[in-house]
């Protein structure tokens, strides 16, 4: 299967090569050709996940070839030509289009994160800085200000600091997160303060909306199955309603059925085989019909003989190979590489 859909070699066509060439590596592209001044200039603008996803991709291209960059550089023209000037760059221009195309709460939701508040400065510093040394940091604050600061952290990141975190404390964390809705300037200006024991931060404050159902359950599709078992079974004792709504809006793999065949295919070429064969071992028959059906039929044959041979494999093992798989396939949505989708809304 994997020898099917490896990165392009030397014989591709121009054509070829570039057609395989994802979305994050022809930026890679373009940063590149632009010079380390502006490329610098853009990085300084991009999350931290975004960073390494960027710099991931302008090492795989390296060997491109001349033919296939510069239809990567006739595409962006292409893009730029169809753009108009006015109102470009604006907040409000901003806003119109992504309420527009995601609707008022997605907006939002990216909003927030593409313009941060002045007030969460503080804060996204912690985006840079590893899950250990931010689970020391805020172990010894109220639940409900460590609630808050995993939110405004990138749900990956928030998932590793919950693991850092004392074990008894987790549930409550989650069940905080998941009640939260709108912060008020007295909470902001009471993180801001912690922030300052780490950082100088001086900023006027309003408030801003983190958390809630959909934040909890991004982070908790980036814990260890293991953690995530625990988790939910002590918040299905505290308040099953909400325990339910959290597992709604988590995107299992179950749900990758619905993901189009394009980020399927690219899913598969970013995941090792013997990871997939295990995680497909307790899939639903539409999952493994949606994987098997982008596969080439001789590849899709040697897989299930593969899989078959392994034998009965504990359910334990399963679930965290898919774990696994769902945090690549959130990593590739992330970067814009394939499209995500549970409950008729996209996962972002």
């Amino acid at each position: 299967m994997a020898e099917d859909k490896n990165e392009p070699d030397i014989d591709l066509s121009d054509e070829e090569e570039f057609r395989m060439l994802s979305n994050t590596q022809k930026t890679a592209i373009i940063m590149m050709v632009m010079g380390e001044d502006e490329a610098s200039n853009v990085i300084k603008h991009l999350q931290p996940r975004e960073v390494q996803a960027l710099g991931a991709a302008m090492v795989s291209v390296s060997n491109v070839k001349q033919g296939a960059v510069d239809m990567v550089l006739d595409e962006f023209v292409s893009t730029m030509k169809q753009q108009t000037n006015l109102s470009m760059g604006t907040n409000d221009y901003v806003k119109r289009v992504m309420t527009s195309a995601l609707g008022e709460d997605k907006a939002a939701s990216v909003l927030n994160r593409i313009m941060p508040t002045k007030a969460s400065r503080g804060l996204d510093i912690l985006n840079w800085m590893d899950s250990r040394s931010i689970a020391e940091m805020i172990r010894g604050e109220h639940p409900q200000i460590i609630s808050i600061i995993i939110s405004f952290l990138e749900h990956q990141l928030g998932a590793d600091v919950l693991h850092f975190l004392p074990e008894e404390l987790r549930p409550e964390i989650i069940m905080r997160i998941a009640q939260l809705e709108t912060i008020q300037p007295e909470a902001l200006e009471e993180l801001e303060t912690i922030m300052q024991k780490q950082f100088s931060s001086n900023s006027a404050v309003k408030s801003s909306t983190v958390g809630g159902i959909k934040a909890a359950a991004k982070i908790m599709n980036f814990t260890k199955s293991e953690l995530e078992s625990k988790i939910m079974g002590v918040l299905s004792d505290r308040d099953e309603h909400l325990m339910g709504q959290i597992q709604d809006n988590m995107f299992t793999f179950d749900n990758l059925e619905a993901v189009d065949n394009r980020s399927i295919q690219v899913l598969i070429r970013n995941v090792e085989q013997e990871l997939l064969m295990v995680a497909m071992k307790g899939a639903d028959d539409l999952v493994k019909d949606k994987f098997f059906s982008n596969m080439s039929t001789r590849a899709a044959e040697m897989f299930k003989d593969d899989m078959e041979s392994k034998g009965p494999m504990r359910i334990s093992e399963v679930e965290e190979a898919q774990k696994e798989i769902l945090r690549t396939a959130r990593r590739l949505s992330d970067s814009g590489e394939i499209m995500l989708s549970a409950g008729g809304d996209d996962f972002v």
